[in-house]
């Protein structure tokens, strides 16, 4: 008789073991040196460059009106966002990182760039156009003083030497919140027209997620292109609402959220122009303006760093030397000094959406991000805003949730670690709201002065949630004093040693190596 029987073996049980840890992440179809091929490289590199529009639109959209410009001057500074956007993603791939980073606008710059803008020497300027000239100028005598901290802090190594004290365990609390501190970008934004952002977001969860597991075949192409399917549908359904006169009635402010003829960028946009160097004329310095904006840029830096190890993570390379995250910061300035010559009114730093759309796609090809670096036109900036938040939903937290991945590599069971985590990353999400509803209810922040450059230098820095996690993770795990020897295996370290320079793995020197045999030019010890 089958079964059963004094004799008959025990049945067999599960064995109970913890997930192996992984160094580089499982499951990425392409890694940095392995492209796809060109036409599906292509449509990749196209949807990079829809997803980091949001940025290259939104920004203009908040400050242009400000600085007295009208859709034409709003046009001009879109274009010039995506061109100088593609110049230092193509610089930081090859130079740089090398790493499938998008380099574009950030809205870390635009609390200080908005104090510029309502400095009181402007005020008196009437004519809109020339106010707004004025402006821009202003911006970037700050952003090219600016771009200089970076550029130091980078190619001087300072930076290597800072990031050789982080470990893992510092490491999620500023991966985490640079994903997920950028939660108010996401529904409330949708909910500005949430008959065309709630439907943006279902669509992109079912196409992401769904789809490729009930339609044999469909893996591959509904995983990887379920951005660029979702925002056409509801495109295409926003606008025949608005052709249909669903929102003639409405508010205007509603109007500007749903409408897709409402932006005037198409018909402002000239059909062929290349932004120059000083567009706007010379730029003006001044100095209180240009600290505030180093300050800025500091924190731009830290909340990139968190980037820069996102990216990594989710192009299947390994962590990263200190030397290639300091040289690529050094570039990142660079890219600033870009933004403040050809007038782009931001800065820039590390694109955290497009590091979540590696996640989406589980396409980490340097490729592929370099074809996003090219310029498809102003068309699609009529993309309403509520369907690029619901973008954001899913992006940024595919940015949070590869910082928490870096757990794996941490004791916590530890008591240590545990309040590391809890406390860095509680206050990361504490201080910063408290700085940001002062701001909302009084109209300035907590510090408060005549001088309004040395209010952004502290205001700012503390309403950002991966800087104050971050740093406060940093400080911790340095200063805090081991309860016993094996604080070092519980802090991650022993996983990340052999990362520290090219010439301990193999692998870091085939991702990381500049081309042209450029290395001895950046010591990698």
């Amino acid at each position: 008789m089958a079964g059963g029987g004094a004799n008959a073996p025990p049945p067999k049980q599960e064995e109970l073991v913890p997930h192996p840890v992984k160094d580089q992440l499982p499951g990425v179809s392409y890694c940095i040196t392995s492209p796809p091929p060109w036409p599906e490289a292509i449509l990749l590199g196209f949807q990079h460059y829809l997803v980091m529009l949001g940025t290259t639109v939104l920004i203009p959209s908040v400050l242009v009106p400000q600085m007295g410009g009208g859709k034409e001057e709003k046009a001009l500074m879109i274009q010039t966002l995506q061109f100088v956007a593609g110049l230092n993603t193509i610089t930081q791939t090859l130079f740089g990182t090398r790493l499938p980073a998008v380099i574009g606008g950030s809205y870390t710059y635009v609390p200080a760039t908005l104090s510029i803008i309502l400095a009181g020497r402007y005020s008196g300027v009437l004519e809109p156009q020339e106010k707004f000239r004025r402006t821009m100028r202003g911006i970037q005598g700050a952003m090219i003083v600016a771009s200089s901290l970076q550029i130091v802090i980078g190619f001087s190594g300072l930076w290597r030497n800072v990031t050789r004290f982080m470990s893992p365990l510092s490491t999620v609390p500023l991966v985490a919140l640079t994903g997920f501190g950028l939660y108010e970008l996401g529904f409330p934004l949708l909910t500005k027209c949430v008959e065309i952002g709630l439907p943006q977001l279902i669509l992109l969860v079912i196409f992401s997620q769904y789809l490729p597991h009930l339609m044999k075949g469909g893996r591959n192409v509904f995983d990887r292109f379920a951005v660029l399917f979702s925002v056409v549908i509801v495109w295409i359904y926003a606008h025949l609402l608005t052709v249909g006169g669903a929102y003639k009635n409405v508010s205007q402010a509603t109007q500007l959220s749903c409408r897709t003829d409402r932006a005037g960028i198409i018909s402002s946009a000239p059909w062929i122009r290349v932004p120059y160097p000083f567009q706007w004329g010379a730029p003006t310095f001044h100095a209180g303006e240009s600290f505030a904006m180093m300050a800025t840029s500091f924190v731009a830096l830290v909340e990139s760093t968190g980037a820069f190890i996102a990216v990594s993570r989710y192009a299947s390379a390994t962590p990263m030397p200190h030397s290639v995250l300091s040289r690529g910061v050094g570039w990142q300035g660079v890219g600033i000094l870009f933004s403040g010559i050809f007038g782009t009114g931001n800065g820039s730093s590390v694109s955290v959406e497009n590091g979540g759309l590696l996640g989406l796609t589980r396409v980490g090809s340097r490729r592929v991000i370099q074809i996003s670096a090219g310029k498809f036109g102003a068309v699609f900036a009529s993309i309403p805003a509520p369907i690029i938040a619901a973008l954001y939903c899913l992006l940024f937290a595919y940015v949070g949730v590869g910082g928490l991945g870096f757990l794996q590599f941490c004791n916590l069971n530890s008591f240590r670690t545990m309040f590391i985590l809890a406390f860095s990353i509680f206050m990361g999400l504490s201080i910063p709201q408290y700085f940001n509803e002062y701001l909302s209810v009084k109209g300035f922040g907590p510090v408060h002065t005549n001088a309004r450059w040395f209010n952004d230098m502290i205001n700012v820095p503390f309403s950002s949630e991966p800087f104050v996690a971050g740093v406060l993770a940093l400080i911790l795990d340095v200063t805090l004093p081991p309860k016993d020897n094996t604080t070092r295996k519980d802090r991650g370290m022993h996983w990340w040693d052999k990362f520290r320079s090219y010439k301990t793995d193999t692998r870091s020197e085939e991702f990381y190596s500049l081309p042209l045999n450029l290395n001895k030019f950046f010591p990698s010890v």
